[in-house]
């Protein structure tokens, strides 16, 4: 049993969920996020804590970031976009439920306010921005770590609001370049 609320986009999502794990879940509605729901999680935070657990894709980000901007201080689970695809459409409802145990397993606390230990000129080093193929090499990363697509922005946020220390980003390089990504 999970003990925080799981926030999903859907329906469907909330059956995936459920076939994985033993977990309320709070279905947004899609982007189109109402008051009403916005206030239901965070009933839930105060209560029982909530994961924010959306489809790896553009809507899916806003509602992350929609959610998460309004209640402060939720945990993030997030699904490789391959492990969430099926002909074509991206979500949720389409991972295994060994993948929604394993992206629940690797959730990640918000801890904003805290000092990045990676700055924007590890990220170039590192070739995940200002290079050839910084996209494809994010990816591989957010997947390594557990953070999720984003983009060179989101990316130096995301590492510095989920407390990333330098040896796991070191580690999380390293694997990247002896997969050759």
């Amino acid at each position: 049993m999970i003990k925080e609320v799981i926030v999903v986009e859907g329906r469907d999502d909330t059956v995936a969920i459920k076939r994985a794990v033993e977990a309320d879940t709070i279905e947004t509605g899609g982007s189109a996020i109402g008051e009403t729901v916005l206030k239901k999680i965070a009933l839930a935070q105060e209560r029982r804590g909530v994961i924010i657990f959306t489809d790896p894709d553009h809507a899916g980000e806003r509602i992350r970031k929609i959610v998460a901007a309004r209640v402060p201080g939720c945990k993030h689970a997030f699904l490789p976009e391959a492990e969430a695809t099926k002909r074509g459409d991206i979500g949720v409802e389409n991972a295994s439920p060994e993948a929604i145990r394993t992206a629940l397993s690797r959730v990640r606390s918000e801890a904003p306010g805290v000092e990045a230990a990676i700055d924007m000129e590890d990220l170039i080093s590192a070739g995940l921005i200002v290079h050839p193929q910084a996209a494809a090499r994010r990816k591989a990363l957010g997947e390594l770590l557990g953070i999720g697509y984003c983009n060179g922005k989101q990316l130096y946020k995301r590492l510095s609001v989920f407390r990333i220390s330098r040896e796991e980003f070191a580690a999380a390089l390293a694997e990247l370049e002896s997969k050759g990504v």
